[in-house]
């Protein structure tokens, strides 16, 4: 599994995009940087929609899954697809 394009928003900002192979399990993580604080997930056809932040300084992300994706989680503002 690659980390799609729709990241590369994020990681040319303020976040940061890291993928991790544990032999059979593939995860790619992305920090969204200081300030987001927790991050909401909503999963419509392949594409994970993140909002993070607050009022106006709220953000929305739309990331493309990977087809072999089987688990999207964000836990204090950092977002972990597994595959």
């Amino acid at each position: 599994m690659n980390a799609p394009d729709s990241l590369q928003r994020i990681d040319e900002e303020n976040g940061i995009v890291r993928e991790y192979d544990y032999g059979e399990d593939h995860q790619i993580v992305v920090d969204f940087g200081e300030g987001y604080g927790n991050a909401t997930i909503d999963v419509v056809d392949g594409t994970a929609i993140v909002v993070v932040g607050t009022g106006e300084d709220e953000e929305q992300f739309e990331v493309d899954l990977p087809a072999d994706a089987s688990d999207v989680s964000a836990n204090n503002g950092i977002l972990t697809i597994t595959a």
